[in-house]
């Protein structure tokens, strides 16, 4: 049924031939008839707006309403001091991040030269967890370092009708900016806050500016030793962040949806302080990541197994000078494991140049730890047979290796068994 017959229905007007009737009358009557449709309905009175049916919101969360030419909606601003204490560090320390180290790790070149304060640390809170043009960002979390201080600015909307309002805002700050550091922003709130921008016609900054995403080198760095890589968990067993009565993000969705219905501030006070933990421990991973790219040389306090993880990330990178001297210093580890990787990914970055002879002293070494390291006989052979042509000794090493070895996989026996044959016929009298 048309929307010109439903309506037709509901005002009981007869129809009227439609091929009779210009466009313009067509549009005509159908307004008259939404008008006495609208006026059947039930009167309601709406609250005045800023008026709470529970406790105010600034009562619990300080801030308060903030008017723009395009409307108003709820800001909180906070400052931590330099010497306020977030988990382990405080915030003059955070303050201090090398932005070459950061950007060499997050695989961001172009913000190498940018200093911290240039940053604007981004985290959103929705009324759901999964993308598309129906999840609506209430509360947007901003944090930026002034001096050695760290603000933190978050925008409420109150309701849907403050978004347009908050977003222009949002888009003013931004601009002031140069980069962007999250969480997972680049799946999900950067694909979130651009459909907004477009849906409430707004200039959208944010795609133009280079940006840091905290949680892929996150995942590469301390997935090793953590069960999984939330931020909540990378605070409280990396960084020290101990969160009391924190509200889990999955009822935050809900959070909102009753404060939409009772005003009530109490429900939204865990979601701000929820949302500015997020923010400032984002200053708090990028300083811990950008630490081990400068201190990986002297070892020092720092885990080695997260050294190991970023000299890795570094080589990935194409850094060969950063990480080979990275995984010089943590050959000397005492943990065994950690010692072997630094080991064998050092020899391949000498390989890589030419440092012949450092790279087979690594493979040596690898063997005097584990005679049956399948890695450091096949390098070491590959050596033997193609650089100095001693073919006796990468014969043995193969040979002994597939004899003394029960556990190796199909795989390498295969390729050892190859490489077997063809020291064979090339030691073979022709």
């Amino acid at each position: 049924m048309s929307l010109r017959d439903r309506l037709t229905r509901l005002t009981g007007d007869a129809p009227k031939p439609l091929s009779t009737e210009s466009r313009q009358e067509t549009i005509s009557d159908l307004r008259r008839k939404i008008e006495r449709v609208m006026a059947r309905r039930p009167k309601t009175v709406e609250s005045p707006a800023g008026v709470s049916h529970g406790t105010p919101l600034e009562h619990v969360v300080a801030g308060g309403q903030t008017e723009t030419p395009y409307g108003s909606f709820f800001v909180s601003r906070s400052t931590l001091r330099a010497g306020d204490l977030h988990g382990h560090a405080r915030i003059c320390d955070l303050a201090c991040a090398s932005m070459e180290a950061t950007a060499l790790i997050a695989g961001c070149p172009t913000a190498k030269d940018m200093p911290l304060s240039d940053g604007l640390f981004l985290d959103t809170e929705t009324t759901g967890l999964v993308g598309g043009t129906g999840i609506f960002p209430f509360l947007i979390g901003l944090g930026w370092f002034e001096a050695s201080s760290f603000v933190t600015c978050q925008l409420f909307a109150r309701d849907f009708s403050e978004e347009g309002a908050m977003l222009r805002y949002f888009s003013e700050l931004a601009s002031e900016k140069r980069f962007l550091v999250t969480f997972n922003g680049k799946a999900f709130d950067l694909n979130l806050l651009g459909t907004r921008f477009i849906l409430n016609r707004c200039r959208e900054p944010l795609t133009a500016m280079p940006h840091i995403d905290l949680l892929h080198p996150s995942r590469r760095v301390l997935a090793h030793r953590l069960e999984n890589a939330r931020l909540s968990t990378i605070e409280a067993q990396v960084l020290g962040v101990e969160r009391e009565g924190d509200i889990p993000g999955f009822e935050i969705p809900q959070r909102y949806f009753d404060w939409l219905r009772r005003r009530d501030g109490r429900l939204m006070g865990d979601v701000f302080m929820h949302n500015r933990m997020d923010v400032v421990s984002m200053a708090s991973l990028l300083k811990y990541l950008a630490d081990l790219v400068q201190e990986s040389q002297e070892l020092g306090h720092s885990h080695h197994g997260d050294l190991l993880k970023v000299a890795g990330l570094v080589h990935e990178r194409g850094d060969d000078e950063k990480a080979g001297s990275m995984l010089e210093a943590l050959i000397s580890s005492l943990h065994g494991d950690v010692s072997t990787s630094a080991r064998r990914t050092l020899s391949i970055i000498y390989k890589k140049a030419g440092r012949w002879e450092e790279a087979a002293s690594l493979w040596q070494s690898l063997l005097s730890s584990d005679p049956h390291d399948f890695f450091a006989v096949e390098e070491l052979a590959k050596f033997y047979e193609h650089r100095t042509r001693e073919y006796e000794k990468a014969l043995y090493l193969v040979a002994t290796l597939l004899n003394d070895a029960p556990d190796l996989d199909d795989e390498e026996r295969a390729s050892a068994e190859h490489r077997l044959r063809r020291l064979l016929h090339k030691m073979a009298p022709q």
